[in-house]
């Protein structure tokens, strides 16, 4: 991207809430039921229905408001949106628009890797209890549309940010790390197969300290490898647009993964369009402080506390910190595995727990939850590299028994495997002894100044113990008979 311009991107999430029952009806919200199933007549908007509110939906709002430290309103108001469409069998769509339940607030995420990370404040502008829609299905109906109204009644948190994102690394940093803290806190599964964690990307670019340009809405990107796709075409083609002559008009548009490419679906729309008005079958929500200090009492340690304890108790890098606390279950990984190996052994711990683990599970599309190495055989390998009992190396081949299940106990692998570390140095030495004159040449090359030599003899007498030999020692040794 030209450096001639500056990209805009603010996100709205929708957020399916974990309740039991719908926002306003008592309806199940399970997935998976057949079409129609779970819509009541609430959900339907049949004559003489009323609406009542979920009290869970709201205690889920204030835990989020909670989180990143934004103001819960002691006075909110439900509305009505008004739009026509056929998933929506009331005309309308309850929500909250001039006084939402959380406003304000902030999230600080981790954008890049390694020492090319960098920290990003992201604030939000409000966060609002609704109700979803039903859903459209045009597949099998021999050319017409099937309304399935199982989802309408969802309840959903749509949480807003102001548009302080600059690029879609930004926005997916963000994306990944709001829904780590919705799944961290308890009010959302995560599970964006399913619809339960949506995003909707404004996008807009301009020339640097120019006004905010004209903005385009991609929406419903149900996964970050498509949020991120769907920014990158949107920048490119608005850049190519303006730098053409064209101009940039706003509009709704959809992302579509086939072909990588955002597409115009209608000219977007403005608040005044929905002819929000307070929704007359609801009364103004109210939440009093007590009912703010429970929920406060019962959040857990937040991923920014533990990040910074993780950096202050065992020394760990903002990035490592960062890394670890992606999850509960990873950062629970991570705590018990220092437990049983010892404080001293915490990044040790790290680099496995984010190298090799990491690695595993990624390729074989595993959760850590399900991981074969559990956190108290993943200490002991650590401490048994640790202890100078085997190598880094050697290792990897320990692991890799303990993940394929051809063992369950770390030293118990070791010794059946007969993998133990030799660290008897005059053993070593005659190993040593025997390589120096197996290959005068590469001595003769290293005492010439060739430094690979060296290498080339400290890999001989690596493969001459079957990489059982300690490397420290091994170099150490070799430096001295060289001379």
């Amino acid at each position: 991207m030209s450096a001639a311009w500056e990209v805009v991107i603010g996100l709205e999430t929708h957020v399916q809430l974990q309740t039991q029952s719908k926002i306003f009806s008592g309806a199940s919200t399970a997935f998976g039921a057949a079409p129609n199933a779970q819509a009541c007549a609430v959900d339907l908007a049949l004559p003489g229905v009323l609406p009542v509110l979920n009290k869970a939906a709201v205690e889920c709002a204030i835990k989020f408001g909670l989180a990143i430290d934004a103001q819960i309103a002691p006075r909110s108001v439900f509305a009505r949106k008004n739009y026509f469409y056929p998933d929506l069998p009331k005309g309308y769509q309850i929500s909250q628009f001039e006084l939402p339940v959380v406003s304000g607030g902030s999230l600080s995420v981790q954008v890049g890797q390694g020492d090319q990370a960098y920290e990003k404040t992201i604030q939000l502008t409000r966060a609002h209890l609704e109700e979803d829609a039903g859903k459209s299905l045009h597949e099998d109906f021999q050319g017409k549309t099937g309304i399935d109204l199982n989802r309408a009644g969802t309840p959903l948190l749509e949480i807003v940010t102001e548009p302080d994102m600059r690029s879609a690394a930004e926005a997916v940093a963000y994306a990944k790390a709001l829904h780590a803290l919705v799944m961290w806190i308890g009010i959302c599964d995560g599970n964006m197969q399913e619809g339960s964690f949506r995003c909707d990307a404004n996008v807009s670019v301009r020339r640097p300290g120019a006004p905010l340009g004209t903005r385009r809405e991609i929406k419903n990107l149900n996964s970050f490898r498509f949020l991120q796709q769907a920014i990158e075409y949107e920048i490119n083609w608005q850049i190519e647009t303006l730098e053409e002559g064209g101009r940039i008009q706003q509009a709704t548009v959809l992302f579509d993964p086939d072909t990588g490419e955002t597409r115009a679906m209608r000219s977007k729309e403005d608040a005044q369009d929905y002819r929000y008005f307070p929704d007359p079958d609801l009364l103004p929500l109210e939440i009093s402080a007590d009912w703010i200090a429970r929920s406060r009492a019962s959040l857990p340690e937040l991923p920014a506390a533990m990040r910074t304890r993780f950096q202050t108790d065992y020394g760990l890098s903002a990035y490592d910190a960062a890394t670890l606390t992606a999850s509960q279950v990873m950062a629970r990984y991570f705590e018990e595995s220092v437990a049983a190996a010892g404080k001293p052994q915490a990044k040790l711990c790290a680099n496995w727990i984010m190298g090799e683990l990491s690695a595993r599970l990624n390729k074989e599309a595993l959760e850590i939850a399900a991981a074969p190495v559990p956190p108290l055989q993943l200490a002991r390998l650590v401490q048994r590299i640790a202890d100078n009992t085997i190598s880094g190396k050697i290792a990897k081949d320990v692991f890799e028994a303990l993940w394929s299940g051809d063992g369950d106990e770390v030293d118990a692998i070791i010794e059946a495997k007969g993998l133990k570390q030799i660290t008897d140095s005059s053993a070593i030495e005659a190993i040593i002894d025997e390589v120096l004159a197996a290959h005068p040449k590469s001595v003769e090359e290293f005492r010439a100044g060739k430094d690979k030599a060296f290498n080339a003899l400290v890999g001989q007498a690596m493969k001459a113990t079957k990489g059982k030999a300690n490397p420290q020692q091994v170099n150490e040794l070799l430096k001295k008979k060289l001379g």
